[in-house]
């Protein structure tokens, strides 16, 4: 296949590749759901990881994002991303099926060090790829109509996302015999195989001609550019913030679900694709507000939702697990998943909006390293600081006496991964306040993100569904509560 710029790019041509896009990134997620996220944890803990084992296995995919340094100068030196971007994809691609083997090494002790090793090197030169199609997109796409074309991304992402990890999980739970780590090998080599069908794809999306704005710029003054810009300064300190937040706790909730709540991989499984389900089912509703609206309006909300989701999770098991706590569970994922598609949706949109056009190799490079710094120190200290809490353990009780009895009551109680849920949400209040400092242009209070949603979701329901009595049962509420706020006091 031709990976070498296209002099002209047609209508039908742009249209294609938008397709060719939505495939990508549809069988990309499946990659990751058949060898990351809740499987790569499984897998690391099936062959003994510790919980700071388990911070720097997610901090790596982070640190990785310095190689975007050298990636920003070959891209410049080349000026050919789409042969950049393919042959990186596909080394890293190729690692992942490697991973097999690495299952297979009979010392588990050696097999975990082989993991972070063979880790390194896929984030590696993903985050050259990476590097690369984020420059080649930023000048392919408009400006405009993005989050049409994001959402259906990372809808189609999801759902076989969904798919690769229910099956996945399942996989493991029910392999036959005490050797599970022959599924996560056949998991792996699924996923290698899956992966160059995701860039078979990406190769067949045009490429147009790097823009030249001028004579060749040094690599240190193209990465100090976005850092003395004021206005996008602001998005990068809140990118930095975003991540450091939400990477202190947020790679420990499998490792919490199935150490300390003991939890089958099965169910743990079926908690995250309650979350994908649910970010897939919302993902076209925060498209259309992303249009109408402004991204910085929906992190407004979108961010609370989340860190309060972080927040509830501890209270689910108090004063212990019992009958409500698995279904909490499942609602928790729901909010956050809803939550997590709105944040992603407008923080890549933030980031392709603001930067200017023609530099958005070093303007998003920028992002993408401040963004990766602070989630990889994120990750590395919540997994030290695990260690710390492993023995310590923080409780508020409500005592009550009488003439016959005493009774106490649990308000609060928080141990071992739950010391990292309640940093985070406080960690959450910063974040905030970054964004509040950001400008996009025209403001939009939290309050229209909330009615523009329920107004999305009640049009969408409405079309999917024919049976009058259902739309009213369901919207009926919506629409008195959306009245009760807007009633005068």
């Amino acid at each position: 296949m031709r990976l070498r710029p296209d002099p002209t790019i047609t209508r039908e041509a742009l249209e294609d590749g938008k397709r060719a896009l939505v495939k990508d990134a549809a069988w990309a997620s499946m990659v990751g759901a058949l060898y990351g996220g809740v499987i790569l944890v499984g897998f690391a803990l099936e062959l003994g990881a510790t919980p700071w084992h388990i911070g720097l296995l997610a901090a790596i995919p982070f640190l990785a994002q310095l190689a975007q340094l050298p990636a920003i100068a070959l891209i410049e030196r080349l000026r050919e991303r789409r042969k950049i971007a393919v042959t990186a994809v596909s080394v890293s691609r190729f690692m992942i099926a490697a991973l097999a083997l690495v299952a297979l090494i009979p010392d588990r002790q050696a097999a975990l060090y082989a993991l972070l090793g063979t880790q390194v090197l896929i984030t590696l030169f993903g985050s050259i790829g990476g590097c690369s199609l984020n420059s080649w997109l930023h000048q392919l796409l408009a400006r405009e109509g993005l989050g049409a074309l994001f959402s259906r991304r990372l809808f189609w992402s999801t759902v076989l996302a969904s798919a690769g990890a229910l099956t996945t999980g399942y996989l493991v739970q029910h392999w036959p015999g005490a050797e599970r780590l022959h599924a996560y090998a056949l998991a792996f080599l699924a996923a290698g195989l899956v992966g160059f069908l995701s860039t078979y794809y990406l190769a067949s999306v045009p490429e147009p001609v790097m823009a030249r704005t001028g004579p060749p710029t040094p690599l240190a003054a193209m990465l100090g550019a976005p850092f003395r810009d004021a206005s996008f300064r602001r998005v990068i300190m809140f990118m930095a913030s975003w991540n450091f937040a939400s990477n202190l706790a947020g790679p420990f909730v499998t490792v919490y679900l199935l150490q300390q709540l003991a939890y089958g991989m099965g169910t743990v499984t079926t908690l995250w694709i309650a979350s994908q389900i649910a970010n897939a089912l919302t993902m076209y509703l925060w498209g259309r507000i992303s249009d109408r609206l402004s991204n910085k309006a929906i992190l407004a909300v979108a961010l609370p939702a989340y860190f309060g989701s972080l927040i509830a999770l501890p209270f689910t098991v108090i004063p212990h697990p019992h009958a409500l706590t698995l279904p909490l569970l499942y609602l928790i994922h729901v909010v956050m998943g809803t939550a997590a598609g709105g944040i992603a949706l407008a923080t890549g949109n933030l980031g392709l909006k603001l930067a200017p056009q023609g530099q958005g190799t070093s303007y998003l490079a920028a992002v993408g390293l401040a963004g990766a710094t602070a989630g990889g120190l994120a990750a590395i200290a919540g997994g030290a600081l695990a260690d710390w809490f492993a023995t310590r353990e923080l409780s508020v009780f409500v005592h009550f006496t009488s003439a016959s009895a005493a009774h106490e009551l649990v308000v609060m109680s928080f141990r071992h991964w739950e010391f990292l849920f309640a940093l985070s949400f406080l960690c959450g209040g910063y974040v905030l306040h970054a964004l509040s400092r950001i400008s996009e242009g025209e403001e939009h209070s939290e309050r229209v993100v909330v009615q523009e949603f329920v107004a999305e979701a009640s049009r969408s329901l409405a079309q999917l569904s024919p049976i009058d009595g259902l739309k009213d049962v369901l919207l009926i509420p919506l629409g008195r509560l959306r009245d009760r706020r807007l009633r005068p006091r």
